[in-house]
């Protein structure tokens, strides 16, 4: 198992990493860990060149566009770790999504056929007390999940409004010490998420 989590928040150490950091303790100890800042990979505005002349393939990446699309095609799970801001993943997190548009369209990559069958996880820090709240988040990453044949394994959700709340949250920190521990949709129950949603990290 290779997980890579990729952290979206522009706060180091904030509530999500947090959360997210306690569920990968739980990991068994030959699972590889990956962790990445998007803020500290920063990629360039993502272009729709689809329709735009020629044959709408996009052209091999390089920089911080090629480091994250190789550890993303290098990993079996994807934990996707970003708070919840406008009731959504950050700007950084979906900014790497926008990009998976145009990975699918390298020659030789294969993005779709190699992303099947991995599995894809989200981790939120949520300040509000409504669930629903946080259900944009989830949908949106689910729903990419699917869209490339990813197993979903569940969301993690815990409510944290200032730095250090999540430490604080005890239903939250109980639900990461067993989170990776669940089969993904696909092979039997998944996690639900946590009975707590934030606008803020």
């Amino acid at each position: 198992m290779r997980f890579l989590f990729l952290l979206g928040s522009s706060r180091h150490g904030g509530n999500t990493e947090l959360l997210a950091r306690r569920a990968a303790d739980a990991l068994p100890a030959d699972a590889e860990q990956r962790w990445l800042r998007l803020d500290e990979h920063p990629l360039s505005p993502f272009a729709d060149i689809r329709h735009a002349g020629g044959d709408g393939r996009y052209p091999q990446p390089t920089g911080n566009e090629a480091l994250l699309l190789t550890e993303t095609l290098a990993a079996t799970d994807l934990v996707i770790a970003s708070p919840l801001y406008w009731y959504n993943v950050s700007a950084a997190t979906k900014l790497y999504l926008d990009h998976w548009a145009g990975w699918l369209r390298i020659p030789r990559t294969d993005f779709r056929a190699n992303m099947r069958g991995r599995t894809m996880w989200a981790v939120s820090a949520i300040s509000d007390e409504d669930p629903a709240k946080a259900d944009p988040l989830v949908a949106s990453l689910r729903l990419s999940a699917e869209y490339l044949g990813m197993r979903w394994g569940g969301a993690l959700l815990g409510y944290a409004n200032r730095p250090g709340d999540i430490l604080r949250d005890a239903t939250a920190l109980r639900a990461a010490d067993t989170f990776f521990g669940q089969p993904a949709l696909g092979d039997g129950p998944a996690h639900e998420p946590m009975p707590v949603a934030s606008l803020g990290d």
